[in-house]
C-alpha cells in the first residue's frame, strides 16, 4: 500500500539532509500508440520490458509517497518512482497487469472534474476516455497511490486566483470522497509551474507534487521527472536514468 500524507511528512521531517533527488518516472497512456501524436502512450509489451530492465539493475518501481518516505528514512536508492498522468481507463485495463506481473507500486494523478470524460485538452489524436470513479477505487483498492492532477488540466501559471484555488484544493477534497484518503500528491498539469501554483499546492494540505523539469523551484513540491515512452528501450533507458542522476543536484529534504 502507499503511504499516507503524515508518513511521508513524518518520515521526511526526521531526515532533512539534503540527498540526490528521486528518479521519477512520467507515464500517461498504456495501449494502442499507433495514433500518438503527443507521444504519450506505450504498449503493455513496453512497459514490461521497462519494468524488466529496472528489475534486472536491482531497482524496483513504487508509488511516489512510497519513495518519498523510505528516501527520507536513509532507504529507497533501489527505488524508483512510477507515474501515471490524466487516470485514463486503459490504467486499469492494460498497466495494472503489467505493474502486478513485475510486482511495481505506481502512483496514478487523476482529474475528479472529469471522472468518465476524455482528454478534451488534446486538439490532435484520438480520444482516450478517462477512468470513473469506480475506476479510481479499483485501483486504489490494487495498492495504487491515487493522487491529484488538478480538477480539469489547466495549466496553473495562467489560473487566475479563484480557478488555481479550485484545481488543487476542490480536486483534492473531491478525491477524498472518491478514495476516502486525502490524496498526498499533485502533479501540475502539462508539467508547468511557478511560485504561486508551488505555494498554492503546499498550502492546500499536499505533502509533494510533481512537475516536469521545475529548474529552481525542485523540492518536495517540485520533484522532476523523466518522461518515459515507447521509444525508450534498455539503452534509452541507461542513459535517461545515468544523466538524472548526474544533472540532478541534492535538495533539502530529499
Amino acid at each position: 500500500m502507499a503511504a499516507s500524507v503524515d508518513s511521508v511528512r513524518s518520515a521526511g521531517s526526521a531526515a532533512p539532509r539534503p540527498g540526490p533527488l528521486p528518479w521519477v518516472a512520467m507515464y500517461h497512456s498504456v495501449g494502442d500508440c499507433s495514433d500518438d501524436p503527443y507521444r504519450i502512450t506505450v504498449t503493455p509489451e513496453r512497459l514490461g520490458g521497462q519494468l524488466a530492465w529496472l528489475r534486472r539493475r536491482g531497482l524496483r518501481g513504487v508509488s511516489v509517497a512510497d519513495l518519498l518516505a523510505a528516501r527520507a528514512r536513509g532507504g529507497g536508492r533501489d527505488l524508483v518512482g512510477l507515474t501515471f498522468d490524466d487516470g485514463y481507463a486503459d490504467f486499469v485495463t492494460a498497466a495494472l497487469p503489467v505493474l502486478r506481473r513485475w510486482n511495481c507500486g505506481a502512483t496514478l494523478f487523476v482529474l475528479p472534474g472529469r471522472l468518465g470524460g476524455d482528454n478534451a485538452w488534446d486538439p490532435l489524436g484520438p480520444r482516450k476516455p478517462l477512468l470513473t470513479a469506480d475506476g479510481i477505487r479499483q485501483a486504489a483498492a490494487e495498492g495504487v497511490e491515487i493522487g491529484s492532477h488538478g480538477l480539469t488540466h489547466v495549466d496553473l501559471t495562467r489560473a487566475d486566483d479563484l480557478a488555481l484555488k479550485a484545481e488543487v484544493v476542490e480536486s483534492r477534497e473531491r478525491l477524498t470522497e472518491v478514495t476516502g484518503v486525502p490524496p498526498a500528491g499533485f502533479c501540475y498539469p502539462y508539467g508547468t509551474v511557478d511560485a504561486r501554483a508551488v505555494a498554492a499546492v503546499r498550502d492546500a494540505g499536499y505533502a509533494y507534487a510533481c512537475a516536469i523539469d521545475p529548474g529552481p523551484l525542485t523540492g518536495p513540491h517540485a520533484l522532476p521527472r523523466v518522461h518515459v515512452g515507447q521509444n525508450d528501450t534498455a539503452w534509452r533507458l541507461y542513459l535517461k536514468h545515468r544523466l538524472h542522476r548526474l544533472r540532478r543536484r541534492p535538495v533539502e529534504g530529499l
